[in-house]
C-alpha cells in the first residue's frame, strides 16, 4: 500500500490547523474517518424521510411514539447478537458484516414495496428498523474511532471527525429533498444502500492503513507489533455488553447519563411542538394566517428551525469544540450543555413564548449535536476495547432509545392524568437537568481513576 503523505507546508495542512492541533501524519486517517461518518449520516438522512412518509401515511403520527417501545425490546436481542458476533470475528469483519447486513435489509424493503405490501405494515416494520439501524451503525463507527486513537489523539481529532456527522446530517437532508421527487420514495432506499457500500470500503481501507502502521514500527518497538496485531486482528474477549455496563461503575454512570440526556431532549422537543401548535392555532384562529394554511405554517417553521440547528451545529463543531476540549478537556466539556439546558428550561418555566423556546432549542440542539455528541463519544477513549465495541453499542442503542420511551411515558402521564402545561414540563426538565449534572460529575470522578492501558502507552511510545 502506497504511503499517503501531506506536507506541513501545504495550505490544506494550515487550513486544518485553524480548527484543531493536528499533525501531518494524522491527516489521512482522520479525513477518511470524517468521510466515513459523513456518508453514514447522509445515508440515514436519505432514509429518514422515507420512514416518515411510510409511517405517517400508513399508521399516523401517534404510532411514531408508541413504536419506540418496540425498538427498545428488539434492541435487547439485537445488542446481544451484535456482542456475540464481536467476540467471534475481528473488528474490520464486524464492521463490514454489520453494514452489509443493513444494506441487504434496504434491498429487502425495496422488493417488499414492489410486491405491494400494505403501507401500514411496511411502515411499522421500517420505522422500527430505521431506529435500530441509525443507532447501531453510528455507535459502531465511534467504537472504531475510539479503537484507533489514544486519549490525547482522540481529544484533538474527534472534533474534526464529528464535523463529518453534523455536515452529513445537513447534506443528507438536502440530498433527500433533491432526489425524492425525481426518483420516488422507494428508490431512495437503493441510493442509501449504495452509500453504505462506500462506508464499508472506507472502513476496510482505514483498517488496512492502521495495520500498515503496525508493521512499520516493528523495528522501533519490538513489543508493539504483538500488541497491535492482537488488537487489530483478533476478536474481542467473550462477555455481554449489558454485563459490562452493570459491572463497571464508569460505564454504568455513562449509561444513566445518556438515558437522562435523551429524556430531557425529547421532553424539550415536545415542549417546542406544543408551543408551535398553540401559536399556530392562535394565529389562524385570529384570522392572521397570511395566506398560509396551518400545516404549511408549521412545516415552514420546522424547516427554518432545522436549518438553524444544522448551521449552529456546524459552526460550534468547527470553531468551538476543539478549543473547549483544549481549555477544559473532555470532563469540562460535559458540563456545557447541562448548564445551557438548566438556564433555558428555567426561563421557559417562567413563561414559554415561541421566540424564547425556538432560540433556546436551537442553541440546545446545536450544542448537543456538536459539543455534547463529541464529548460523550470521547468518554470511551478511556475504556477497554470490549467496552468500546460492546458497551458503547449497548449504551448508544438500548439506553438511548429507553430515554425516548421514558419521555413518551412522562408526556402521556403528564397530559392525561396531571394536566401539566408547557411551563410545568419545563420545570420538570429543570429537575432532570439537575440529576444530569450530578451524573456528569460522577462520570468525571470515575474517569480520574482510570489509567491508560498498555496499548495506549505503546502507541504513545
Amino acid at each position: 500500500m502506497k504511503k499517503i503523505e501531506i506536507s506541513e507546508s501545504s495550505p490544506f495542512f494550515r487550513f486544518l490547523r485553524l480548527f484543531t492541533k493536528i499533525e501531518a501524519c494524522e491527516i489521512p486517517v482522520t479525513l477518511l474517518l470524517t468521510f466515513n461518518i459523513f456518508f453514514l449520516l447522509v445515508a440515514y438522512y436519505i432514509v429518514k424521510p422515507v420512514r416518515d412518509a411510510l409511517i405517517l401515511t400508513g399508521s399516523g403520527p401517534e404510532a411514531k411514539t408508541y413504536l419506540a417501545g418496540g425498538q427498545v425490546i428488539l434492541l435487547i436481542f439485537i445488542v446481544k447478537a451484535y456482542v456475540r458476533l464481536a467476540s467471534k470475528i475481528p473488528r474490520h469483519k464486524l464492521i463490514a458484516r454489520t453494514t452489509l447486513f443493513f444494506m441487504s435489509n434496504l434491498l429487502i424493503f425495496y422488493v417488499l414495496a414492489l410486491m405491494s405490501v400494505p403501507a401500514e405494515t411496511l411502515g411499522i416494520v421500517f420505522f422500527i428498523w430505521v431506529g435500530i439501524f441509525n443507532l447501531l451503525v453510528v455507535a459502531q463507527f465511534w467504537a472504531f474511532a475510539n479503537d484507533i486513537y489514544t486519549q490525547d489523539e482522540g481529544k484533538r481529532l474527534f472534533p474534526i471527525i464529528a464535523f463529518g456527522a453534523t455536515f452529513g446530517a445537513f447534506a443528507g437532508s438536502k440530498i433527500a429533498g433533491w432526489l425524492m421527487e425525481p426518483l420516488g420514495v422507494y428508490e431512495m432506499l437503493l441510493v442509501a444502500g449504495g452509500i453504505l457500500g462506500l462506508c464499508v470500503l472506507l472502513s476496510l481501507f482505514i483498517h488496512q492503513i492502521e495495520i500498515k502502521k503496525t508493521w512499520t514500527k516493528v523495528v522501533q518497538i519490538s513489543s508493539y507489533c504483538a500488541i497491535e496485531d492482537l488488537i487489530h486482528s483478533q476478536p474481542l474477549e467473550k462477555g455481554g455488553g449489558f454485563n459490562l455496563v452493570f459491572k463497571k461503575q464508569y460505564l454504568l454512570y455513562i449509561a444513566i447519563l445518556i438515558f437522562i440526556i435523551n429524556i430531557v431532549n425529547t421532553n424539550g422537543e415536545y415542549i417546542l411542538a406544543k408551543v408551535v401548535t398553540q401559536n399556530a392555532a392562535e394565529l389562524f384562529g385570529g384570522g392572521s394566517s397570511g395566506g398560509l394554511e396551518m400545516t404549511q405554517w408549521i412545516g415552514k417553521f420546522y424547516a427554518d428551525f432545522y436549518l438553524a440547528v444544522s448551521l449552529a451545529s456546524m459552526l460550534i463543531q468547527l470553531f468551538l469544540v476543539s478549543r473547549i476540549f483544549k481549555w477544559v478537556g473532555i470532563k469540562g466539556a460535559l458540563l456545557f450543555l447541562p448548564v445551557i439546558a438548566f438556564s433555558g428550561y428555567l426561563f421557559i418555566s417562567l413563561g414559554a413564548s415561541l421566540l424564547l423556546v425556538r432560540w433556546f432549542k436551537t442553541l440546545e440542539n446545536g450544542t448537543d449535536y456538536s459539543l455534547m455528541n463529541t464529548a460523550r463519544h470521547a468518554l470511551f477513549l478511556f475504556t477497554s476495547r470490549e467496552a468500546k465495541y460492546k458497551a458503547m453499542a449497548t449504551i448508544g442503542t438500548f439506553f438511548w432509545r429507553s430515554g425516548d420511551v421514558t419521555s413518551a411515558l412522562i408526556v402521556f402521564l403528564g397530559t392525561t392524568y396531571f394536566a401539566l402545561n408547557v411551563e410545568s414540563f419545563a420545570l420538570f426538565n429543570v429537575i432532570m437537568v439537575g440529576i444530569w449534572i450530578v451524573f456528569s460529575l460522577l462520570v468525571i470522578k470515575e474517569q480520574k481513576k482510570l489509567t491508560p492501558d498498555a496499548y495506549s502507552l505503546v502507541k504513545k511510545a
